[in-house]
């Protein structure tokens, strides 16, 4: 491991030290890539090998602390020292003419990770991700430990109704320097080229998840009880042949994605 700054706990950082994982990450999407947009690289320990793929490359990193470590690959020019959930990414992606097919890479800060997901999900022009998780989260967005009986919830059917999702690796925390206290999971992403909605309803979309999910032990009608009443619902449970009595968990995604849509047109005049 080179002679890196220590990492600060509170900006949940990490350093990968396996070549394996590092390897694995770096090598994900290359190919198909017009560009590569890094989110919070720290000392560069990925940065190094993303930049031999000769791509235009920027990173966005919030620690003053690590520009000297980054710039030998990719140069000052291409470091925005900021905030990833405060900047304007498409901004960047633009100025650093990344093209229309960006790779985002990141090593997630486990404190911030959906937030930061939930923000790259909304640019269109970001087509492929390869993102370090928590285990725990990426079993969430993709049912990782229970792969043939998957429950539902709100993240996992916001992720795959416009991602499709894979595991790249699992990392044990003796992969890290400091070595973290829970295991990681990277996930790769790809854009799906046609979704049920549009990108522009994809808050909507979130808001209306988050009702039918809200209260994990009472039933979807109860859940949607403030939004949808329970005579509206069960024209819908009748044509999808569910009990009135299921729980969101149990809906697979295209019978929420369905919901979604039946709840909208109610809402059209």
């Amino acid at each position: 491991m080179k002679n890196f700054p220590q990492a600060l706990k509170d900006l949940g950082q990490h350093f990968l030290n396996c070549p394996k994982v590092i390897k694995s990450i770096t090598e994900d999407f290359h190919e198909e890539a017009s560009g590569i947009l890094e989110v919070g690289p720290g000392p560069g320990v990925l940065t190094e090998f993303l930049a031999k793929h000769e791509l235009p490359i920027h990173v966005v990193e919030k620690d003053p602390r690590f520009p000297p470590y980054i710039a030998p690959h990719i140069g000052e020019g291409a470091i925005t020292l900021a905030d990833a959930l405060k900047v304007d990414l498409n901004q960047i992606i633009d100025h650093s003419k990344l093209g229309s097919k960006v790779w985002l890479v990141s090593n997630l800060p486990y404190n911030v990770s959906v937030p930061l997901l939930r923000r790259f999900m909304d640019i269109h022009s970001i087509q492929m991700m390869t993102l370090m998780f928590q285990r725990e989260v990426a079993n969430k967005a993709f049912a990782i430990d229970t792969p043939k009986k998957k429950s539902m919830n709100s993240l996992m059917a916001l992720c795959q109704s416009y991602f499709d999702l894979t595991v790249n690796c699992h990392v044990p925390p003796g992969s890290f320097t400091p070595p973290p206290k829970v295991d990681s999971t990277v996930l790769s992403f790809t854009r799906k080229r046609e979704t049920f909605l549009p990108l522009d309803q994809l808050g909507s979309l979130e808001k209306f998840l988050r009702q039918c999910f809200q209260f994990k032990r009472k039933t979807l009608v109860k859940n949607l009880g403030n939004i949808m009443k329970r005579d509206q619902l069960l024209p819908f449970f009748d044509e999808q042949g569910l009990s009135p009595l299921i729980r969101a968990e149990a809906l697979t995604l295209e019978q929420i994605q369905s919901l979604y849509l039946f709840y909208q047109k109610g809402l059209t005049p």
